[in-house]
């Protein structure tokens, strides 16, 4: 069944691929359209509005109800762009690009000597940051395999077209990160994923608590490397996208891991308030529950 599902996504990649980049994003519109119609009967309108409800208590419901249909529409495109990320030719989907924010921060911090490390959430389109890194610095990206070995392999291959070199989010992979700072290289790690248990702490993200990795801040206090936050965001009638960078708070490299996770959770939180309807709302951030929290989802 696994294979099966690989291969149907990755023949899914490569219909949306033969499409113009406004048809892809108008068919992803419709795809959150048709799940923000479907109510409570759909899992990621259940989970999208579970998450804005703890993390924008001061909303209306009808105003809580706009992000959720914005929201829901903004990942079904982010879905339908794959297939442009990742198999259209690199000039191609870098020529989507019209503006690159502060990237002398980047820049500043490699000079420095002790490497960056690029703090990406799940923000607008983060493949198509990741091929504009890769296309001017040398980059290691840690990643969590899919279960799909097909496209785990379609995965790795397409990021590294131009170099990225992947790391998996394991032992090996830790030590390939420590590695490339060490060489004064910048790394990229998704930082509002749920780390497996014992290696996190919770730590407030939007006033809730959220089991939060801890493997960022230790790289930033263990080699002193620059830390900054990185999204592309997507504009407006397909007219492609522009990327911003900014710096992270100063105590995420500290070594006490509470204080620096919940750091590092304000400084993705800065960058959420600033493109709300980007944020891929329908992961369950919220999933794990300190002792006695009350559930979420």
């Amino acid at each position: 069944m696994k294979k099966i599902k690989g291969i149907l996504a990755i023949v899914a990649l490569g219909l949306t691929a033969l499409l113009p980049l406004r048809w892809a994003q108008g068919l992803g519109k419709r795809m959150g359209r048709y799940f923000f119609r479907q109510g409570d009967t759909s899992r990621i309108y259940r989970t999208t509005r579970a998450n804005l409800t703890s993390c924008y208590p001061e909303l209306s419901e009808d105003q809580r109800e706009i992000i959720i249909q914005q929201s829901l529409e903004q990942t079904g495109q982010s879905i339908a762009e794959m297939g442009m990320s990742w198999l259209w030719p690199v000039k191609r989907t870098l020529k989507t690009i019209h503006a690159v924010h502060n990237e002398a921060l980047i820049t500043d911090g490699i000079a420095a000597g002790k490497g960056v490390i690029l703090m990406a959430p799940h923000l607008g389109n983060w493949e198509v940051l990741n091929l504009y890194l890769s296309n001017r610095y040398t980059f290691t990206a840690m990643y969590k395999p899919p279960r799909q070995k097909q496209l785990d392999n379609l995965i790795k291959r397409m990021r590294a077209r131009l170099g990225t070199d992947m790391a998996p989010a394991n032992v090996q992979g830790v030590r390939k990160v420590m590695k490339a700072l060490k060489r004064s290289e910048m790394v990229g790690i998704l930082p509002d994923q749920e780390p497996d248990v014992g290696s996190g702490v919770f730590a407030d993200f939007f006033g809730t608590p959220a089991l939060t990795m801890t493997l960022l801040p230790q790289l930033a206090a263990q080699t002193g490397a620059k830390v900054i936050c990185g999204y592309a965001k997507r504009l407006d009638n397909a007219a492609g996208f522009e990327i911003y960078f900014s710096e992270a708070e100063a105590d995420v490299s500290l070594k006490d891991a509470q204080l620096a996770t919940e750091a590092m959770n304000r400084s993705v939180e800065r960058c959420v308030r600033e493109l709300p309807a980007q944020y891929q709302w329908e992961y369950k951030r919220f999933n794990s529950r300190p002792e006695g929290g009350a559930r979420v989802y």
